[in-house]
């Protein structure tokens, strides 16, 4: 698994992923009413099954969670990820 970075972009509404500098994924959000809407995840075919994908997907649902924020889980990728995960179900906004 490669090393990778997760940042926050609140500009781009996104978290990104980055591998030695390059970017190799993103997490598209929309806030609406405090609540996150984690709307589509991508990641660049070059890093797909080497996971670079849960790393974005945890790294984004932590920072969430140490923030204090619900969160709606619309992308497929990361409602799978919280189902795997049930560590995150509490943190779902319903």
């Amino acid at each position: 698994m490669p090393d990778t970075t997760v940042r926050n972009d609140p500009d781009g509404g996104r978290y990104v992923a980055t591998v030695d500098g390059e970017e190799a994924g993103s997490a598209h959000y929309l806030v609406r009413d405090g609540t996150v809407v984690l709307t589509h995840t991508e990641v660049d075919p070059k890093w797909e099954g080497k996971g670079v994908g849960s790393a974005l997907a945890r790294a984004t649902l932590d920072d969430l969670v140490a923030g204090g924020r619900e969160f709606v889980p619309r992308c497929p990728f990361i409602a799978s990820y919280v189902e795997r995960h049930p560590e995150y179900a509490e943190h779902v906004a319903h």
